[in-house]
């Protein structure tokens, strides 16, 4: 089992600089250490999963589907984003819903706690794009979202700033790096947990200057939830699907889907130009739960599942915490 150590100068090497790694590095930069963060890709970071992400920051919203797990790492990420990007955006979110979805709404609104209902009148004043479109809506008030393509860059530029080290291009394995070593790889680690799976979630990012949206509107569907996520300069992002397979790109079916939703949120989306489809494949343990796992002196950060930009600094916290302190959380932590 790896020794802790409270010595703040002991050597961290990082692997992988996607969200989880990002995290990782940042904290443990911070905290003193000396941190090197490792990605084979290039700094434009298109072939990590985190590229093709959402971004949503919504704890309350996901109590819908995902376990008190999810609820309690996300909501104390909020706080650790806050603090350490204080300009990141949290007006809220918003989830709508067509008269068809009338039951599945009223059941989200059951399952699902911190919202406050808005009547047809206070979401347009809210969001005044959606004037007339849905007769109430659930509000979030105080969920986020963040840009992904955005928002990586500036948390390498944070970790920079705390002296920490990152090498692009820099394809390695455990077995060459020296002191504390974690692993959030994603799926680059499945040789060695062969339990992971990739789950494909598709985006599309559309272009208009006749729809403003202050917030992700999120819209009821009878197979998953689709989101509208606005982003600068007049984009707005369509997803995410989450199908069990691995292959890449974006199918029609999904393609008409997200398409459809942007439409049923609003019909100025029908003239839009579609600027970019893509997808991503998220790396997910069977019961689709984070772990931070402890072997043979590593440490892996994997399973993040959907819900990678939500909890990835509290699970960075936590193995802060386990390094220097020996702090062991039951529910996420693995050690042996």
């Amino acid at each position: 089992m790896l020794q802790t150590t409270k010595r703040p100068d002991s050597p961290v090497s990082i692997i992988g600089a996607g969200i989880a790694g990002a995290w990782q590095a940042l904290l443990f930069a911070q905290a003193g250490h000396a941190v090197t963060l490792h990605e084979r890709g290039d700094a434009a970071m298109t072939d990590s999963t985190s590229h093709w992400a959402g971004g949503m920051l919504a704890p309350w919203c996901e109590a819908e589907v995902a376990e008190p797990i999810i609820s309690r790492l996300g909501q104390h990420s909020l706080d650790i984003w806050r603090r350490e990007l204080p300009d990141t955006p949290f007006n809220g979110s918003l989830v709508v819903a067509h008269p068809r979805e009338r039951n599945d709404f009223e059941r989200f609104a059951r399952m699902t706690e911190g919202h406050r209902r808005l009547d047809a009148a206070a979401l347009a004043e809210l969001e005044p794009s959606l004037e007339g479109r849905f007769r109430d809506a659930l509000f979030f008030p105080t969920e986020g979202h963040v840009e992904p393509r955005r928002v990586l860059p500036k948390l390498h530029e944070r970790i920079k700033a705390a002296g920490g080290t990152i090498k692009f291009s820099s394809d390695v394995s455990a077995a060459d790096l020296e002191g504390i070593v974690i692993d959030c790889r994603g799926l680059g680690a499945r040789e060695e947990q062969p339990e992971l799976r990739g789950v494909k979630g598709e985006m599309i990012l559309i272009e208009t200057g006749e729809v403003q949206l202050s917030r992700p509107v999120r819209l009821i569907h009878p197979r998953w939830p689709l989101y509208v996520i606005p982003r600068e300069d007049n984009l707005f992002m369509l997803g995410a699907t989450s199908i069990e397979a691995e292959d890449t790109g974006v199918s029609v079916r999904s393609a008409l889907e997200l398409l459809g939703a942007a439409y049923a949120v609003h019909p100025a989306f029908g003239e839009a130009r579609i600027v970019e489809f893509g997808s991503g494949l998220r790396p997910a343990y069977p019961d689709n739960l984070p772990r931070i796992g402890v072997r043979g002196g590593r440490i892996s950060v994997n399973g993040l599942y959907r819900h990678g930009f939500l909890i990835a600094p509290a699970l960075a916290e936590l193995t802060l915490g386990y390094v220097e302190r020996g702090q062991i959380d039951n529910e996420v932590m693995q050690c042996g």
